[in-house]
């Protein structure tokens, strides 16, 4: 990604035709390159940590219009923005943050939708600092990016504050019908592109609510369930249909769909399969693993109970075993719910942690204690089952593994104890097996991810496409959401070659 990348020709095109080369000339000479490189960074408004820890409310306030207009200053407008190639969707960021410069919020808003249905998400949970800002001409400049993902969640937020929904015209309906398992940031994506298109779209999710780990996975106090479900609401304002309690494979198979004349099929259905320890005790009273633990308190609002009548159990000494991104909600929920001590315990040194640098950074303000280079080695129970301890052993870094990051390596001799009553596995998950299951003809690999084309999303069944968790394991949201564009895109051409119903009745008419 940090390698400079050329530009495709059809960006470029839309570029011109938005900015004619003379006005983009005035705009930089109003204010001149030295002067927007002088421009701080403008800081997003957070609530205070110890009031924060306490509650479910959202952690970031956003960036005002004026601290908006401001950041959007800071961007150079170079010739070949390396930003876009760094985005996994393709968004156009030099045009919609210009006109964010301008003052113009609608056309910005307007223009991030014709890549991307879910802006107001992306902009809360994309890794922003690893992909399109890693790569900002800014930050090569003066070492600090332009901030590409505050700024996209400040217009999003607008539009759907300010009533400015902007729903575009679609074509005729083509008669297409394409069915999506799925209602997680690939299955939504590939919906927004297709209905887009003018083909006739149903979404079959299994839980009650459209979303999967946008739902599911992530706390409200990063994602309110309200941002999600404006964004959700949009998709069916185009025209998408969405079908809740619905379990494919067991509620009807992909083959059942396709006898009801579905065409085209995108299988989107994550990674819901959670990744254990393996280790003695892990069976014990108190220990979840993260899917269970996240979806109990995100999507069952057992952080409500007995309101909610889902409970969980409320630990007095947490840990968290991971250290990514699922690690760290984790362990702040339980820090939410009360636990006296709230602690992450991981193999590795901080700077392995493939967690967001926010993330962690938030972790640390709320009091969040970490213990690195430590490995659990079995669980400890009392007489009632109830785990009460966990054995660990400390480890150094030695070589680096598949990952590219050193291999942990146990220090004979090294192990403790540690006090716990309420333990979050959130290790990693797998894909979903259930439609590889009852899909025999759809081919998989080892680990059970869908087996597609990465050029084309193509699974091995004609007509039907794959992206997200389910061909990758656990990923970001942004990298499901490249793999819905690229997967729209073909299913797009594949429809449209298809022979239309009425010919295929001529010709079979023609022959008797």
């Amino acid at each position: 990604m940090t390698d400079k990348k050329e530009m495709p020709a059809e960006l470029k095109q839309s570029l011109k035709a938005e900015f004619s080369k003379e006005w983009r000339k005035e705009l930089r000479k109003s204010i001149p390159v030295k002067e927007r490189m002088k421009i701080a960074r403008q800081k997003m408004s957070e609530r205070n940590p110890e009031e924060r820890n306490q509650d479910f409310n959202e952690v970031n306030l956003g960036l005002d219009a004026k601290a908006a207009i401001k950041e959007a200053q800071r961007c150079l407008d170079c010739a070949n923005p390396q930003c876009v190639m760094g985005c996994p969707v393709g968004i156009d960021i030099p045009s919609f943050i210009k006109w964010i410069e301008i003052g113009d919020f609608v056309k910005s808003i307007r223009k991030m939708k014709e890549t991307n249905s879910l802006p107001a998400i992306c902009g809360r949970v994309c890794p922003q600092e690893t992909q399109c800002e890693a790569v900002c001409t800014t930050k090569k400049a003066t070492g600090i990016p332009v901030a590409i993902g505050n700024l996209e969640r400040f217009i999003a937020d607008y539009e759907r504050e300010n009533g400015k929904m902007f729903i575009p015209d679609i074509p005729p309906p083509t008669g297409r019908k394409v069915a999506i398992l799925g209602a997680g940031p690939a299955g939504l994506t590939v919906a927004g592109d297709l209905a887009k298109q003018g083909h006739q779209i149903t979404i079959f999710e299994a839980l009650h609510v459209a979303g999967g780990v946008l739902v599911y996975g992530i706390p409200e106090f990063r994602l309110p369930k309200k941002t999600l479900q404006a964004e959700v609401e949009y998709l069916e304002r185009l025209g998408v249909e969405i079908k809740t309690n619905f379990v494919v494979g067991f509620t009807a198979t992909l083959d059942d769909l396709k006898k009801e004349g579905y065409d085209a099929f995108f299988v989107g259905t994550g990674a819901g399969l959670p990744n254990f320890m393996r280790i003695p005790g892990e069976s014990l009273i108190g220990i979840y693993s993260a899917n269970e633990y996240l979806t109990r308190v995100n999507l069952m609002k057992a952080y409500e109970f007995p309101e909610y009548d889902t409970p969980v159990y409320l630990g007095k000494n947490a840990v968290v075993l991971g250290g990514g991104n699922v690690a760290m909600d984790s362990v702040r929920i339980a820090k939410r719910l009360g636990a006296e001590s709230s602690t992450i315990v991981y193999r590795r040194s901080r700077v392995e942690m493939p967690a967001r640098v926010e993330e962690v950074h938030h972790a640390e303000e709320e009091g969040i204690k970490f213990h690195f280079l430590t490995a659990p080695t079995k669980f400890i129970g009392d007489e009632k089952g109830q785990v009460k301890a966990m054995e660990c052993i400390q480890m150094e870094l030695g070589e680096p593994d598949s990952s590219g990051r050193r291999r942990p390596v146990p220090i004979e001799g090294s192990e403790f104890i540690m006090e716990v009553d309420l333990v979050v596995v959130a290790i990693g998950n797998s894909p979903n097996p259930l439609i590889p299951q009852t899909t025999p003809q759809l081919k998989v690999g080892k680990w059970g991810n869908v087996e597609v084309d990465w050029d084309t999303m193509a699974t091995s069944m004609k007509g039907v496409y794959a992206g997200g968790d389910i061909i990758r394991g656990g990923a970001t949201v942004i990298l499901a959401m490249g793999d819905a564009r690229i997967a729209a895109a073909e299913m797009d051409k594949y429809l449209k070659s298809l022979k239309s119903k009425t010919q295929k009745t001529k010709k079979t008419n023609n022959k008797k």
